[in-house]
């Protein structure tokens, strides 16, 4: 049985989010602002964390930020607000997704599924190193070095980048990309691909703004060579 921590203040939403995720057969475990939920996520180690971006005391963002520092748990966040600049900063402290509420019971389950497969399948990786040029892919601990230095890779951030070093020199338009990294087709919010693209450019290329690798296929998307 896999194990979801909901960190949310509303209480009407974390009583059906628990009526819903326990009939799917999770284990649901609650929070109800930032301090508990870190302790909580720290201490029970939950499969997965369904985190509101607004709690009493510390924030989602700032328990999203710690945690990622500690662990690779899927992070899902929960936000009220639409704001791009909210769901970015989301993803680039480490959060694999993000929810606006209202949303459906069913895209969140889906979405849920999805991250625990992801989950599971990087698990059960073997001990693996993907060599491209001066990058070394390490499947086992999830690392990537260039030149024998650790990059610190964001989750979504490596999961882009061995995507491309096991496809080289085949070009993905982002829908593709988000189907394939994501594992959702994430309609009309393709900026996050570019968002990815941009940090991975920062750190794998000698100039970002001139890129050898992660090339820019006008009219479809992207290519790694």
């Amino acid at each position: 049985m896999k194990k979801i921590l909901v960190v949310e203040d509303e209480a009407t939403l974390v009583a059906t989010l628990r009526f819903n995720l326990e009939r799917e057969g999770y284990d649901v475990l609650t929070a109800a602002d930032g301090d508990t939920g870190l302790a909580l996520a720290r201490s029970a180690k939950p499969d997965l964390l369904l985190l509101d971006l607004m709690l009493p005391g510390r924030s989602g963002l700032e328990v999203a930020r710690v945690l990622r520092r500690e662990s690779t748990t899927p992070i899902l966040m929960l936000t009220a607000r639409a704001e791009e600049t909210d769901k970015v900063v989301g993803l680039e402290i480490g959060a694999d997704d993000y929810l606006t509420k209202p949303f459906s019971m069913r895209e969140l389950l889906a979405r849920i599924g999805a991250l625990l497969r992801r989950s599971e399948m990087q698990a059960a990786v073997e001990s693996e190193v993907i060599a491209r040029g001066d990058l070394e892919i390490d499947l086992r601990r999830r690392e990537v070095r260039r030149r024998g230095e650790a990059l610190g890779l964001k989750p979504k951030e490596y999961d882009l980048l061995l995507h491309f070093a096991r496809n080289p020199g085949r070009a993905f338009s982002r829908e593709e990309l988000l189907d394939k990294v994501w594992d959702y087709s994430h309609v009309g919010d393709t900026r996050t691909v570019d968002v990815h693209v941009s940090w991975l450019r920062g750190k794998i290329e000698d100039q970002p703004s001139k890129p050898t690798r992660l090339i820019t296929v006008r009219g479809v998307g992207y290519r790694f060579d």
